[in-house]
Formats: structure tokens, C-alpha cells, sequence
């Protein structure tokens, strides 16, 4: 027997749900194109040394991943960022810089499934390419605001929480740990909300920290004022680069949304400078989004060292965050008119009288199913329509039909020529 389910992690989408799918994606939409970004969209198959990146990687173990029948390694993609660099790698000859662009992929890791989490997700990208001064994380972090804000969420409901790479490696360095180790053990570090100080530590040592070294790091991710940091550190420049994105953030109208965080890494090892994440003030959910500065992804597959900054903002999070906050808008089906004919002979001139409504842009269905009156009725309540055209014998003969207002619940007969031609007005 066929297994009806969907495959584990992915979702199936009812009309109700793809009304708020299509909400969603026309928030990400109008937002970006109001702030000058255009849209753009990549293959959903990539080869697989696109994503295959230093060790430690976790999104290299998800790939969905197959070799053709011409033996080739292809695989889903998990993420956007690595195909808008090959994409800007192919063409970057015939663009011209910045660029600031979006998309809204669906990407697929097979990853272990909790809260918020799923094996398939729609992800809204945006990305500015070519400019290596704040102000691309300023605008960034601006649009990513803008359409939390268009979803009804407020300063009060989300922080976006910022540090900088650049920070954490200084950390490092003067605590002794070896470069080559710098990359494993920000893998590790993005962990440390998930998992107990105990293990954190645990694994530190296994990739190689002293138990000492392990201990002073924790002293310094304890630290929650950048200018306390900012005195302890000899290397500033990522402090410094924050406190400039600060006040850019201040100027704008949006300041009260930043909040500094040294526990925020990001796990992806091309990350750079600034990295941020999107949650509530208490982090009481996996990251809404997150994204941050990545100027050497694009050398690392054969180009020159090209800025840009950029995020990922997923719908499965977001939207579960609209639930419980109760913010979820109101969609009811946008349906101008249903036809109810009552007799298999009016088939045809309901198909008619739809045609020519539906040439004026309105919004006709037809309810062929000749149920009796107070069922046709409920029905086309159901529907969702604006008004119900009721074809009855006697209005037809005379080229009329039955309108009738769905909400106010009164009806009147209308001339099929003056129902046409108010269509316009309604639709």
C-alpha cells in the first residue's frame, strides 16, 4: 500500500496555508523591491562540491544528495549563498557593483527534526555584493526590520542580535589557540545555547583547547558590554566596526532593535565580520533568521576576494513565531462571485455569464453541484464569495439573473448587461 504521508520534514500546503505562504512571500517581495533589491533565482540542483567546505561543516553531512545518470554528484541545495557565488563568479564580468539582490528559494537538509525545524524550508535571501563598508549591514539589517515590522512585530517582540567574527578570533588569538584551530572551535561555540557548559567544554578540548584556555573563554563570552570587551582586547577592530553599525542604526530610526551578543557565531565557516541573528529578546526560539558578512566565499571557489553581506530568513520559524504571538493576518478567499445554476440546461449560460465576468478581472467560480437553495447558498457562503448570481428560470427568460450580496444577505434581480458591466466596479 502507498504510503500517503508526505516524506518526514516536508509539508504538504492547503489553500488556507498557501494564502499565508503567498502572504509571507509578498511581505519578503514588496519589502525588498521598496528597498531597491531585485529578485532573482538559481537551479534547485547543484553539484556537490559546491557545498562540500572545510571540515566541521554540519551542512555538508545534510545534502540531500545522488549521482545522475551520467555520473555526476548532484545535490538539493541546502542554502542560497553558494549558488548566488557561482552565479556572480559566472557573470562578474557583466555586472556591475553593488549589487543588491533577493530570492526565496526552497532548500532541503536532512537534519534532525525539533521545533521550528524541518527537512525542506522557503528561504528569503538578501544579499548586497560589492560594498565592504557598514552601511551593506546597515541596509541590511534595515530590510530584514522592515518586513518583521510589516508582519506585525514590534522592538518589543524581536532583537537582533549582533557580534563579529572578527571579535571571537581576536578572543582567540590572545588566548593562544592555534589558527588553524579557530574555524572547529567557532563551530562548537555556535552551539553553546543548545547544549550544557559541561559538553561545550568537552568538545573544546577535544579539537584541541587547554581546559585553562576553555575556562578564560568562558570569561570573556560572559562579557555582555562591548566597551568592557573593547578594554580587553588588543585587536578592537570588530568592536569598532559595531559600535559605527550602532550608530548608523541609531540615525536610521531602528537602534532599539540591536542588541550585542558574543555568543552569536553562526556556524558556516565563511562568515568574515558582523554576524546576526533575528529572536525574541528571551532567544525563546531557534533563530528567525541570521546571515552576516562573508567577503571571502567567492575566492574560496576560484574568484577574487568580492564583499558582501547578506541573511537567510526561513518561514517555518517566523511563522510559528506569527502563531503564538497571535499575529497570524486574516485571509479569507478572495472570490468576487459564485454562479449557482439549478437545472443541467443552465450550465452553458453560467459558463458564459462567468467568461464575460471573469474578462472585466473578477473573481468567478461556479457551483455545478444543483443542490437545493439553502444548500447552494451555504456553499457559496463557504466560498467566500462576494455576492451569489442564483440562475432561476423565470429571471432568464427575460435575460435577468438573481444577485445576491453575501454579507448583507438581500438579493434583487439585475440584467445579465448591467451585471457585466458593474464588474469592473466590483472586482
Amino acid at each position: 500500500m502507498i504510503d500517503l504521508q508526505p516524506v518526514k520534514g516536508t509539508r504538504d500546503f492547503f489553500p488556507d496555508e498557501m494564502r499565508l505562504r503567498n502572504w509571507l512571500f509578498e511581505v519578503w517581495r514588496s519589502v525588498s523591491e521598496q528597498a531597491g533589491f531585485e529578485e532573482y533565482d538559481t537551479c534547485v540542483l547543484e553539484h556537490e562540491e559546491l557545498y562540500i567546505r572545510k571540515a566541521g561543516d554540519e551542512i555538508s553531512k545534510q545534502l540531500y544528495s545522488f549521482e545522475d545518470k551520467g555520473g555526476r554528484r548532484l545535490s538539493l541545495r541546502p542554502e542560497m549563498t553558494p549558488s548566488l557565488a557561482r552565479l556572480v563568479l559566472q557573470h562578474t564580468k557583466s555586472l556591475s557593483f553593488p549589487i543588491k539582490w533577493f530570492s526565496m528559494p526552497q532548500c532541503f537538509r536532512y537534519e534532525r527534526m525539533t521545533k521550528g525545524r524541518r527537512r525542506e524550508h522557503f528561504q528569503w535571501n538578501a544579499d548586497i555584493i560589492g560594498q565592504g563598508d557598514m552601511v551593506a549591514e546597515a541596509e541590511i539589517l534595515m530590510l530584514l526590520i522592515s518586513a518583521c515590522e510589516s508582519m506585525g512585530l514590534s522592538a518589543n517582540d524581536i532583537r537582533v542580535f549582533i557580534n563579529d567574527r572578527r571579535i571571537l578570533n581576536a578572543i582567540l588569538s590572545q588566548l593562544n589557540v592555534a589558527q588553524e584551530l579557530h574555524s572547529a572551535v567557532l563551530v562548537i561555540m555556535d552551539k553553546r545555547d543548545k547544549i550544557s557548559p559541561e559538553a561545550l567544554g568537552k568538545m573544546l578540548e577535544e579539537v584541541g583547547m587547554s581546559s585553562s584556555q576553555v575556562q578564560q573563554l568562558n570569561e570573556y563570552l560572559s562579557k555582555t558590554d562591548m566597551l568592557e570587551l573593547k578594554d580587553s582586547l588588543q585587536d578592537t577592530e570588530g568592536i569598532e566596526e559595531l559600535q559605527h553599525l550602532q550608530q548608523l542604526m541609531d540615525t536610521a530610526g531602528y537602534g532599539a532593535y540591536l542588541q550585542f551578543d558574543i555568543s552569536i557565531v553562526r556556524g558556516l565557516s565563511y562568515y568574515t565580520g558582523a554576524v546576526f541573528e533575528v529572536n525574541s529578546p528571551e532567544k525563546g526560539h531557534r533563530a528567525i533568521c541570521g546571515g552576516g558578512r562573508y567577503d571571502s566565499l567567492l575566492s574560496t571557489y576560484g574568484g577574487e576576494t568580492v564583499p558582501a553581506v547578506g541573511f537567510g530568513f526561513g518561514d517555518v520559524v517566523v511563522l510559528d513565531v506569527l502563531k503564538e504571538l497571535e499575529r497570524f493576518p486574516e485571509l479569507p478567499r478572495t472570490l468576487d462571485y459564485t454562479i449557482i445554476p439549478f437545472d443541467s440546461e443552465q450550465v452553458g449560460v453560467a459558463l458564459k455569464i462567468a467568461a464575460e465576468l471573469r474578462s472585466k478581472g473578477a473573481a468567478v467560480d461556479c457551483n455545478f453541484s444543483m443542490k437545493k437553495m439553502k444548500k447552494s447558498l451555504q456553499l457559496a457562503n463557504e466560498s467566500g464569495a462576494k455576492f451569489a448570481i442564483l440562475l432561476f428560470p423565470e429571471e432568464l427568460s427575460q435575460d435577468k439573473v438573481v444577485i445576491r450580496d453575501m454579507q448583507l444577505r438581500e438579493q434583487k434581480p439585475i440584467n445579465i448587461t448591467d451585471l457585466i458591466s458593474s464588474a469592473e466596479q466590483t472586482a
